[in-house]
């Protein structure tokens, strides 16, 4: 049975994005119990206080479960570690689409409705808890309607708020050339920094990406635990098809090269043909005592997601039942939700599975 810092130190580390902007609760709340009970070692949610209690109760259920899953084979491991997502800046993660539905033609074909993959769009615009920021819809409107909100926490309100979370792990999202805001954000973080059990800083492709990366671990050194590299090759993109996960592949090999301390994680365009990559390229699995030469982890955020749509559909409130069910209210849907998260995670933990 693999732990979290296990996990990462043999190279299964897997990470559950639910996403930073991302607030619908009830799929909180299960997508947490069922890859908990699938064997993920980290959850990562948005920096908000009902997100985190909606995933703390799935992980508290999945803990009371973890017996019933270890019985059917399944690869619980515990409780995983509960990570929080923050930015230091503008940055595609953190934003929500919006439009005024009653500026739309009543004949228009809707092509923001059929191309978002959380079902956030309807008649009447854009349901905000359910959006991710994926902005597939911006570009196919006809008119032009539908815009991007952007949100970030000033660096002492995000202080507050995670001082009450109780959390294991924070993951900050940066990119090139933001030395002086991540700064700002870090010294601001100070305070909660050595409860944590794992650091993550998340970062796009760039010419300068390496230089900026070593700067910033200048900046956060010493550290009072470990650090995870998340190298966001295609963000929000794993669920768009088998190329998607290239890019991801690709910086993650070269952030390897640079041998930065740390682990190297992917994220980005990840979907169930990356351990494959991973294993064509020969980064996974670390023989003994080199573990920072290879992959530590994968996290997997839209296509995870996607993988229990069905099964979050068929939780929803109904013109019978106007309350969202739980899932563990409901045991065949439950494992077999299970089930289907666990052909993802065993594809890591049990490479043999993997899909070509």
């Amino acid at each position: 049975m693999y732990f979290p810092l296990q996990s990462l130190e043999n190279g299964h580390w897997f990470k559950l994005i639910c996403g930073a902007s991302y607030q619908h609760l009830p799929a909180v709340r299960s997508l947490s119990l069922a890859y908990a009970l699938a064997g993920a070692d980290c959850i990562d949610v948005a920096a908000d206080a009902a997100v985190v209690a909606a995933a703390k109760e799935g992980l508290a259920v999945a803990e009371n479960l973890q017996e019933s899953a270890i019985a059917q084979g399944f690869l619980t491991q515990g409780r995983p570690w509960l990570m929080v997502s923050l930015n230091d800046g503008e940055d595609p993660h953190f934003r929500k689409a919006t439009f005024d539905p009653n500026l739309c033609p009543t004949d228009c074909p809707r092509p923001c409705e059929a191309v978002c993959p959380a079902d956030a769009i309807n008649f009447s615009g854009v349901i905000a808890d359910r959006c991710y920021g994926c902005g597939r819809c911006l570009p196919v409107c006809p008119l032009d309607l539908i815009t991007s909100q952007s949100h970030q926490l000033s660096p002492s309100t995000v202080v507050k708020q995670l001082e009450k979370y109780n959390i294991d792990a924070i993951e900050i999202h940066t990119q090139a050339g933001r030395e002086t805001e991540f700064q700002r954000l870090w010294k601001a973080l100070q305070p909660i920094i050595p409860s944590l059990k794992i650091i993550a800083i998340s970062c796009p492709d760039d010419p300068n990406l390496i230089d900026y990366l070593q700067t910033l671990y200048e900046t956060i050194s010493p550290l009072p635990c470990p650090l995870i590299w998340q190298t966001d090759g295609r963000p929000m993109s794993g669920d768009l098809g088998k190329g998607a996960t290239r890019a991801s592949v690709k910086l993650a090999q070269k952030v390897l090269k640079a041998n930065l301390p740390g682990y190297v994680q992917l994220a980005g365009g990840t979907n169930q043909h990356t351990v494959f990559k991973l294993q064509s390229a020969k980064l996974l699995n670390a023989p003994p005592h080199f573990p920072q030469s290879y992959i530590a982890g994968i996290a997997y955020g839209s296509f995870a997601r996607s993988q229990l749509s069905s099964f979050l559909e068929s939780l929803e409130p109904t013109q019978i039942n106007h309350a969202s069910l739980q899932l563990e209210e409901h045991p065949q849907l439950l494992w077999e939700a299970v089930s289907q998260a666990d052909t993802l995670v065993s594809q890591l933990k049990r490479p043999q599975t993997t899909c070509t």
